[in-house]
């Protein structure tokens, strides 16, 4: 994951790039450069034919940065849904957009923060839904926060932490 061009910052440091490469002459590494980012290479070829102005928007960048995480990550169940609220935030918040796209915030981290929150936040579960469930264990426990309070925890981690 950004093993050749680097992890960026921002989608403007996307977009210098991405005019370096084309000013450079070396459209593959342009292509390269935008596969690496989740940018589609439809977007590359019209930003290499000039009919867009830039690779990238701050939309695209960072549902770029996030599509390249979910091929690493490999998400299944719970953690796709986590992945979705941070998407649809994205789409509708450029703060989120800018967020997302910073050096260090990750999707790994924001489900580890999630993580975190339903360690310490775990509860013994009713012992009729256990015996209900099959599961033959005395005592179980859980802590999957509902869908407000992750969408809580995923902003908080992107735009606070």
């Amino acid at each position: 994951m950004f093993d050749k061009f680097g992890e960026f910052d921002s989608f403007e440091e996307l977009n210098k790039a991405a005019e370096g490469q084309k000013e450079e002459g070396d459209m593959e590494a342009l292509k390269e450069l935008a596969k690496e980012n989740g940018i589609d290479e439809i977007d590359a070829l019209d930003y290499i034919d000039g009919v867009s102005g830039e690779l990238c928007t701050s939309l695209t960048a960072a549902l770029g940065k996030l599509q390249i995480e979910e091929e690493d990550m490999k998400p299944s169940e719970i953690v796709k849904d986590w992945l979705d609220y941070i998407r649809s935030y994205a789409m509708e918040n450029k703060h989120m957009q800018r967020a997302v796209r910073k050096k260090g915030k990750s999707m790994i981290g924001c489900v580890g923060a999630i993580l975190k929150w339903s360690y310490t936040q775990k509860y013994s579960v009713d012992s009729r839904i256990v015996k209900a469930s099959g599961i033959s264990a005395s005592r179980v426990e859980m802590g999957i926060p509902g869908m407000a309070t992750a969408k809580k925890i995923i902003r908080e981690y992107y735009m606070e932490g």
